[in-house]
């Protein structure tokens, strides 16, 4: 096998073994929500999304994700509200970690989301999607 061929290998076999992943994706910004929808469906993810609080916490609530990406400023109801809600009363089919994506990395903001059920948090301007993909992939191998 050439190093070419061994790359689409391997890049294939971790598509096939993202299909059973689900990924929620709770993001009001289209360009991001799109952005990040279409580079973890060409992993192999399968992602839902939600453009508002409402709608994000209504799918969250129904369960069954292996990852909820999660904007803290959304219209409707914020992310807060929304880990609140989640803790109060969780899913009848459990998720897995909820990762807060936000641009605010205000060191009270992080330090409640924590204390709500947050399993993580990425700074949106801070990251490339390469970096973007190995947080997720470092938060499903944790799940």
């Amino acid at each position: 096998l050439t190093y070419y061929h061994y790359n689409c290998y391997n890049n294939n076999k971790n598509y096939i073994n993202n299909q059973d992943k689900r990924i929620l994706i709770v993001e009001d910004e289209q360009f991001l929500r799109d952005f990040y929808q279409e580079l973890l469906q060409s992993e192999g993810y399968s992602v839902d999304v939600a453009g508002d609080g409402e709608t994000g916490e209504a799918k969250a609530k129904a369960g069954g994700f292996s990852l909820i990406l999660l904007d803290i400023m959304l219209p409707k109801k914020d992310g807060i509200q929304i880990l609140r809600e989640l803790k109060v009363q969780p899913p009848q089919i459990s998720n897995g970690p909820i990762v807060v994506l936000t641009n605010l990395g205000q060191d009270a903001i992080i330090k409640q989301c924590f204390d709500l059920g947050a399993g993580g948090f990425l700074i949106k301007s801070a990251m490339n999607p390469d970096q973007v993909l190995a947080e997720i992939n470092t938060y499903l191998q944790k799940s």
